[in-house]
Order: structure tokens, then sequence, then C-alpha cells
């Protein structure tokens, strides 16, 4: 699929248009189609376009809105997110939500035409930590229970060297981030939002907040 879709439509639109024309054109799916006269085919796309946008926002609502719901359940987040409805819906993080993408669609308009930049790129550092979580704590597991990871049917391949030099190619791109002028807002604004994060996570006193363990029934901090 991602050769067919992805790779295969962007080597069909870089046979039909050089590639630093591209920003020029607005969609290149659609200049594509109308290039060689199916202007209906356009429309369609545009349509498939929407249609994907839309249910990718509701499937951000969906998403959001439960794990607000869940932060509430464990005394992460204010407990009026843990309301929910006869149906099952949790109803006040599901309004927040749709509040902050109300929020964002007035920013577009409003403020300053990289305010999306700097929206989309508080994710970009953020959404790499969790994969230096990941290797880190596999390395540390694999030698808590090197015994048991011996004889276990699914491993990662030449453990633990892979971690490490993933690890060294996410801090190469975190790099070249910094040292490429488009990309260093991502870098810069990603390291803020963590520390707003950091610094809300002790200064409303998450951390020591009481979290029930759900698999053993105890609570625990």
């Amino acid at each position: 699929r991602i050769l067919i879709f992805y790779i295969g439509a962007i080597f069909v639109i870089v046979t039909v248009y050089p590639w630093n024309e591209l920003d020029s054109l607005g969609s290149p799916f659609v200049s594509t189609f109308a290039k060689v006269g199916i202007t209906a085919a356009a429309g369609i796309i545009n349509f498939v376009v929407i249609t994907a946008a839309m249910s990718g926002c509701n499937s951000g609502i969906f998403s959001a809105g439960r794990m607000l719901y869940t932060l509430g359940v464990n005394g992460q987040a204010p407990k009026f997110f843990t309301k929910i409805s006869r149906n099952g819906v949790p109803i006040y993080s599901t309004l927040a939500v749709m509040i902050g993408l109300v929020i964002g669609v007035i920013l577009n308009y409003i403020a300053p035409p990289n305010v999306f930049v700097y929206v989309y790129s508080a994710s970009v550092l953020p959404g790499m930590i969790p994969w230096f979580i990941i290797l880190i704590s596999q390395i540390r597991f694999r030698k808590a229970k090197g015994a048991e990871m011996d004889s276990h049917p699914f491993k990662m391949p030449f453990a633990p060297v892979t971690n490490y030099v993933t690890i060294a190619f996410l801090l190469m791109v975190l790099v070249g981030m910094w040292f490429n002028d488009e990309t260093r807002i991502s870098l810069i604004v990603g390291v803020i939002f963590l520390a707003l994060v950091v610094i809300s996570f002790y200064a409303f006193g998450i951390n020591k907040r009481m979290i029930p363990d759900t698999e053993n029934g105890q609570i625990n901090k």
C-alpha cells in the first residue's frame, strides 16, 4: 500500500511536474488530473481529501476526548472530565476537545500565517520522546530479564545494538532539525511545550495524586 499510494503517487506526479515547481501548484493531485484532461477526477480528489480530513478530525475528537477522561480518572486532570453520558460518552472531555478545535480555527484566521507551524511544531519533539523512552526501557528490561528473553519467541533483532543505533539516529534527526532554519522552530517550540508540561506536572501536584491500580485493585501513588 505504501509503494502504490505514496511512492507510486509521488512518482507519477514528478514525472508530470518538476519537483521544484510543486509548491506553486496547490494540490499536485488535482493539477495532475487537470493536466491530463480528467477535470471530474480533480473534483473527486478534493472530495476524498476533505472527507479524509473530516474522518481524521472525528478520530482525533474520539481519542483525545477519551484520553482526557482517562487522565481525569487517574487524577491527572480535573475530575469533571470523568462525567459521562447515559451512552457512555465522556461529555466534558469531548466538549473540551471541540472547543480546542474551534479555537484553532479562529487562530487560523486571525493569527499570523505561521501559527499552524507553531502549533504543529509543539508535537514534533514530544512525539519523539516516547520512542526514546521505549528504546531505553527495553534496554533496561533486557538487562533485568535477560534469562527470560533468551527463550522469548519475539525479540528485537540484534538488540541492544539496534536500540543504540536507533537512539543515535533520533539524535541525528534532532541535530539536523536545529541546523535547518525551517525546522528549528519545531525544536524550540517542542522544548518549551515539554517544559510547560513538566512544570505543570509538579506545580499542580499531579505527581503526588493517588492513582487507582485497576489490575490489582489497589491505590498507588
